[in-house]
């Protein structure tokens, strides 16, 4: 093959690698911004380049083939010091400029950190920003994010995090559910209530309370066993159904600050401190490497200045 017939086809490779990333050609697409269909023709001529089978697809993945593996194997980390030697001198220029790819969990993104960033965009008017809004802790560099926002209680050591903030969690309950059942003034009061919670495995659900003890330097602790008839994995949603007066909610504090400013949800067993029931702290984390993007850590610190001294209600 012909030096000049090699490199028409290095974008080709570039996105076979893409491909073998994402696991599918919808995927891929996505995250190179063209169609499945044209990614789809790149890999039909690489595979008439090469000669041979590079792709095994199947109704919902591909999988490359040995020979597929190993051409990306060859070509992953010089296109990776390719991508690197650009953003170098591209941000030589001192202009912060570019597409920086963030993902954060639902309620966070929806009530805290969208909010912020347009402000962020307006200081910055050549720097793009595509927002993923999951709760599935996803890999950062599978998924070719830049920074990612986790509520979680580890760090995976093979990235570089900052903290963000911290965050609590709260009992919460609307003035019409207590009208109507009363107020606990107590956790073990609770087993008579309808407790709406976030659902982590295990037969019956368990809520945990600290609160300092008189005298004793050790806390008081009490685990409450709760029941309710309603669960989900999305604290807006529990928040929501608590509006709604359907029952006393554990949520974590950016969900609730809201509602609690309006006075249309009030704090239960306010004197009691939960332990366990979500992570802290808040962390933007991003994959290691030895450069990282100026947008990247422009970003960084504009959240951490905003959002430092507590959430926005």
């Amino acid at each position: 093959m012909e030096h000049t017939e090699i490199e028409g086809l290095w974008t080709h490779i570039r996105w076979l690698a893409v491909l073998e990333e994402q696991g599918t050609y919808t995927a891929a697409a996505t995250r190179l911004g063209v169609s499945k269909s044209v990614v789809s023709q790149r890999i039909a001529e690489l595979e008439k380049a090469t000669g041979t089978q590079l792709v095994n697809r199947t109704t919902r993945s591909v999988r490359l083939t040995q020979a597929g593996e190993a051409l990306t194997r060859e070509v992953r980390d010089a296109y990776a010091q390719i991508a690197r030697s650009f953003s170098a001198v591209r941000e030589s220029s001192g202009t912060l400029r570019g597409l920086l790819r963030l993902t954060a969990p639902v309620a966070f993104a929806r009530q805290q950190l969208v909010p912020l960033l347009p402000a962020f965009l307006e200081r910055y008017p050549q720097v793009r920003v595509q927002l993923e809004v999951s709760d599935a802790l996803t890999s950062i560099a599978a998924e070719g994010f830049d920074l990612a926002i986790r509520h979680s209680f580890q760090i995976p050591d093979t990235h570089v995090a900052w903290k963000l903030c911290d965050t609590a969690s709260v009992l919460v309950a609307s003035q019409g559910y207590i009208a109507r059942h009363g107020e606990p003034h107590s956790p073990e009061q609770l087993a008579s209530h309808n407790c709406l919670f976030y659902p982590r495995g295990g037969d019956q659900p368990v809520w945990t309370f600290e609160r300092a003890k008189r005298g004793s330097t050790e806390p008081e602790r009490l685990s409450v066993p709760i029941t309710g008839n309603f669960a989900t994995n999305n604290s807006e949603a529990l928040r929501d159904a608590a509006l709604q007066d359907t029952g006393i909610a554990l949520l974590p504090d950016f969900s609730a600050q809201a509602a609690l400013a309006q006075g249309s949800l009030q704090r239960v067993l306010p004197d009691w401190t939960l332990k366990g029931a979500f992570a802290g702290e808040i962390h933007l984390i991003r994959p290691y490497s030895p450069h990282v993007p100026k947008a990247v850590g422009a970003l960084v610190s504009y959240l951490r200045e905003r959002l430092g001294n507590g959430f926005h209600a």
